[in-house]
Order: C-alpha cells, then sequence, then structure tokens
C-alpha cells in the first residue's frame, strides 16, 4: 500500500511562488507515473501536471510555461513548483501515482492519492 503526504500550500499573493512536495511512503515510487490535480470550490477536479517514471512530463493547459513538476525517486518524492500564481490558481492540490501513465493524463485516475493541501492566492 502506498500513503502520498503533500505539504507546501499555504497563502501567497499573485505573482508569487510556491513549492508543493509529496513524499511517498509503503513502496519505492520510481516505477510509478504521478501526477498533480487540483479542485476549486464549486469547480471539477483539474489536471495540472503529470511525470513519467522515465521524466517525461505533461501539463494542464492553464498552467504551462509557469508550473514545473519534477521528481527525486531518492527520497520518493514528487514536487511541484508554482511560479507567476493567479488568483483562479486557488485550490486543494492533490499528488496521486499509477502504475500507468496514461491513467493519469487521460482519466484522471490513479491507484492511490494524497489527502490535499489548499494553495490561496490573494489579488
Amino acid at each position: 500500500q502506498v500513503q502520498l503526504v503533500e505539504s507546501g500550500g499555504g497563502l501567497v499573493q499573485a505573482g508569487g511562488s510556491l513549492t508543493l512536495s509529496c513524499a511517498g511512503s509503503g513502496r519505492t515510487l520510481s516505477s510509478y507515473a504521478m501526477g498533480w490535480f487540483r479542485q476549486a470550490p464549486g469547480k471539477e477536479r483539474e489536471f495540472v501536471a503529470a511525470i513519467r517514471w522515465s521524466g517525461g512530463t505533461d501539463y494542464g493547459d492553464s498552467v504551462k510555461g509557469r508550473f514545473t513538476i519534477a521528481r527525486d525517486n531518492t527520497k520518493n518524492t514528487v514536487y511541484l513548483q508554482m511560479n507567476s500564481l493567479k488568483p483562479e490558481d486557488t485550490a486543494v492540490y492533490y499528488c496521486n501515482a499509477d502504475s500507468q501513465y496514461i491513467t493519469i493524463v487521460t482519466m484522471g485516475k490513479a491507484d492511490y492519492w494524497g489527502q490535499g493541501t489548499q494553495v490561496t492566492v490573494s489579488s
């Protein structure tokens, strides 16, 4: 069983930056695809970014050029560097992990999910 714990959320002004972390335990995640999703109040869950076990990445259109996903397999951790934050980035951010990259990117599903971390961007 895999446990994922997000951290790094908080309150930031528009134009600022935050880095989210997602630490995995229970199993090594080096062979897993990992991703980030977000959900704002009253809205559907939205794909943010995903990274293959080999390091290839994909991003949602709304965050391309501003967010960067990265992983450190030695620490069993995936990161989301968020720059040029906007009020519309306000949401609960969730990380996930799945053995199949396509499951995360195209289906928005995953075997394992974290509990989420709140990001609030003030104008």
